[in-house]
């Protein structure tokens, strides 16, 4: 009798910017640490490069951030990718490792193919609702997976903290926290728990030259990032919300900056509303309170909600430092003190890591 072929499964990764080159090099360690299954790169891709073949042969993992800088392949369109990965003969998984809407819109096709998904894109899990519903059928019916885990708070386990709560028949009544290193950064330095913070549009300059803010800030301080995370939890906690604009989403962008035309620009005039901000900050001090922005999920009255609010100095979200995430499951088993999951929720070696761990657990299932 033939010995028995080593267990195999194929992976194909979407993207090779920051999360995606932090997510190589642990794949490559990974491949490295744990033999079987056998994991074998046969297709990466940028928005313009591609590194494939045909006949779906292995691509040297310690080699392939150069061996893809220098490729003159152009990445398979995606149903063209579909029917590459969907005719290769072995199990395969799909890292999607970008914030592309149109990969996002093709999950249920790679799902409904048997492909497994992994990502950290909002976008498939904060969209329409119809599409949610879509990739998770797609996937019930092929028996694919799909994990999203860094979708949320990058490598801290958010999600899967909430999926095991309610599938053990927990009760979530409320999710209170603190989903945006930018804002928890912006704010830890503006309104500190002790001492003076500086002017806001410093605290604004100041984080956007030490990267913790999008190239053009107003892509923060409109609110929709942390809208679209708890679109997710709420989904994911039960109630069908229809997009991250079906709900309160507080913007921090004075209106008469909203249509300014550069990030630079914006920076150069947000000092005029300075005053605004102060007069919030000082309502907070005067009941001996912190300014912090955050979002939370009402389960029973179905209400969600992104904004300003006030806490108590010894509240741990008033606590928190630098621009660590902070999410509070309230629960019936847990009580009155919340489930509390803490720290860094941006970064690309903890989002990789989310990503990473993910496809531990999707190869736990598939191979």
């Amino acid at each position: 009798m033939a010995a028995a072929t080593a267990r195999q499964v194929n992976i194909a990764i979407i993207g090779a910017g920051g999360v995606g080159k932090c997510f190589l090099s642990q794949l490559e360690q990974l491949a490295s640490r744990r033999p079987s299954p056998k994991l074998v790169l046969t297709y990466i891709c940028t928005s313009k490069k591609a590194l494939y073949s045909t006949d779906h042969v292995a691509i040297p993992l310690d080699t392939v951030v150069s061996t893809l800088a220098s490729s003159t392949q152009a990445p398979l369109p995606l149903p063209k990718l579909v029917d590459f990965l969907g005719t290769s003969g072995s199990k395969t998984v799909l890292v999607d490792n970008t914030s592309s809407q149109d990969v996002a819109d093709a999950y249920p096709l790679f799902l409904s193919r048997g492909i497994s998904v992994v990502t950290p894109n909002k976008k498939a899990f904060s969209g329409s609702y119809k599409l949610w519903q879509d990739i998770f059928s797609a996937a019930e019916r092929s028996g694919a997976k799909v994990y999203h885990e860094s979708s949320v708070g990058a490598g801290l386990p958010v999600i899967s903290t909430l999926k095991d709560l309610v599938d053990t028949g927990d009760e979530v009544t409320k999710i209170e926290g603190v989903f945006s290193g930018t804002m928890s950064f912006l704010f830890n330095s503006f309104a500190p728990t002790s001492g003076a913070g500086g002017k806001w549009s410093a605290e604004v300059k100041k984080a956007k030259e030490l990267g913790y803010t999008e190239p053009d800030p107003r892509d923060d301080l409109n609110g929709l990032d942390v809208a679209r995370k708890l679109t997710i939890l709420a989904r994911l906690a039960g109630l069908p919300v229809e997009s991250p604009t079906a709900f309160p989403v507080q913007s921090l962008i004075p209106k008469e900056l909203e249509s300014v035309g550069s990030g630079d620009e914006f920076l150069e005039k947000l000092p005029a509303f300075d005053e605004q901000m102060e007069e919030t900050k000082a309502a907070a001090e005067k009941e001996g309170k912190v300014v912090r922005f955050v979002g939370s999920i009402d389960v029973a009255t179905k209400q969600v909600k992104v904004g300003l609010e006030k806490f108590d100095l010894s509240h741990p979200i008033a606590a928190l430092k630098g621009s660590d995430n902070i999410i509070s499951f309230y629960t019936k088993r847990y009580g009155s003190n919340p489930l509390i999951v803490q720290g860094a929720g941006a970064g690309g070696d903890v989002t990789a890591m989310g990503v990473t761990s993910d496809l531990l657990k999707v190869l736990s299932q598939i191979a």
